[in-house]
């Protein structure tokens, strides 16, 4: 097998539905497809319609497809939403070798060892995120595979999500002929790619601030420590540019998309635009600044929410301030009321890939890397089986059952 390698990112998104085709090249990331379609069936981030949104994403999908000239079968999938929680776990396993060399049997039992938690009824583990492994004592190991030992542990972070949730997901997504290789926590995906090891290590806020919700997650001491998700993000802005110049809904996005300025001293008075109005034919005309003073309130607010729920976090001064990232961050002026509201360093992270390079795609291109780089680390069989499950090559000499092992195996590190 060649070291060339095929991975598909699915960000299931309040406004889009975004498709994103990866290569791996020698431990390079190339993005060389992207799809992109208008999202129906989801509202402030839920699913509210199966096959609205399988419609969404089978659009995408073919984009993406004609766009690269491959059949995709197989994605990883973000998972995002206020019923996503956190919490810590401690697993502890004897290394079974005879000469005591831990190995992945160790790290895959630790693993499991760490999942046993007790669950109300409702909820399912997403995933298990190691945060340090600790080898007869010894603290502080990031991977023990190769070391000698008695006694391996596993310090972890628990990722849960409620069933509802998550089977709503996979079951648009597996609707829409595909299979799910992997459920990814954006958070945790965009963190990987927006934020630096620095970042991570002194403590920073990282804000996606998408269509109809805003993800919060807390990076600190190099982990994922909290996250949190409030419903509010860019279609309160266009409703409120929809109401202030009384017209459609439609036409207020295209106007916040093409004249839209977060701040009104960086607006300007001499770029103007005409607006049909509501329930008329009549014409109306609006400059830059009219527009921005309708917008400046609600991206004000946007971010005092935004601060409130990271004081109740109990996360108000971490040296690292706060990263933006998402589809509405791109309003021009909005880095500036957001250093205003929020009184500390506050930076935009965008992807540094070509055809991709707008925040809207953090998550979507943090997914490919993050599961990039955690093939890296591991075995090269799960390489082999993405890049065969995503292309047009035939499964069919596939063994039985080994798809739902890789998916079970892949699942642990999420």
């Amino acid at each position: 097998m060649s070291n060339n390698d095929i991975i598909v990112s699915l960000d299931i998104g309040t406004s889009k539905v975004r498709a994103i085709i990866g290569e791996v090249v020698n431990g390079t990331i190339n993005i060389i497809g992207v799809g992109s379609a208008e999202s129906e069936g989801i509202r402030k981030g839920a699913i509210v319609d199966i096959d609205q949104t399988v419609h969404s994403i089978r659009s995408a999908i073919d984009h993406a497809e004609r766009m690269v000239g491959i059949q995709i079968s197989e994605v990883y999938v973000g998972i995002s939403g206020n019923h996503i929680s956190l919490q810590s776990s401690h697993g502890v396993v004897a290394v079974s070798n005879e000469d005591r060399e831990i190995g992945e049997e160790d790290i895959d039992r630790v693993i499991q060892a760490a999942r046993v938690i007790a669950l109300p009824p409702e909820r399912e583990i997403v995933g298990v995120v190691p945060k340090q492994y600790l080898v007869d004592g010894q603290e502080g190991i990031n991977d023990p595979r190769g070391m000698i030992g008695v006694r391996l542990e596993v310090e972890a972070t628990i990722i849960t999500g409620a069933k509802t949730g998550i089977h709503n997901l996979m079951r648009v997504v597996e609707k829409s002929e595909l299979k799910v290789a992997g459920l990814i926590l954006m958070s945790l995906a965009s963190g990987n790619l927006a934020l630096s090891k620095d970042e991570k290590a002194v403590g920073t806020v990282l804000v996606d601030i998408g269509a109809g919700a805003t993800t919060i997650a807390v990076f600190d001491e190099g982990n994922l420590v909290a996250t949190s998700t409030i419903q509010i993000g860019g279609e309160f802005i266009s409703n409120d540019i929809s109401i202030g110049l009384h017209t459609q809904l439609e036409i207020a996005e295209k106007i916040k998309l093409k004249y839209g300025c977060a701040s009104v001293d960086d607006s300007a008075p001499d770029q103007v635009f005409k607006v049909t109005r509501m329930g008329s034919n009549v014409e109306k005309e609006f400059s830059q600044v009219d527009l921005a003073n309708i917008v400046e309130p609600r991206v004000e607010e946007i971010f005092q929410l935004i601060r409130a729920e990271v004081h109740r976090l109990g996360f108000g001064n971490l040296a690292g301030g706060y990263v933006l990232t998402g589809g509405t961050v791109c309003i021009p002026g909005i880095l500036a009321i957001a250093q205003s509201e929020l009184a500390t360093s506050v930076r935009i992270a965008v992807p540094d890939f070509i055809g991709v390079r707008d925040p809207s795609y953090t998550s979507g291109v943090g997914i490919i890397q993050f599961v990039s780089k955690y093939m890296k680390n591991r075995n090269s069989g799960i390489t082999k089986k993405v890049a065969a499950k995503t292309t047009k090559k035939s499964s069919d000499s596939q063994k039985p059952g080994w798809v739902d092992r890789v998916k079970n195996f892949f699942s642990e590190f999420i």
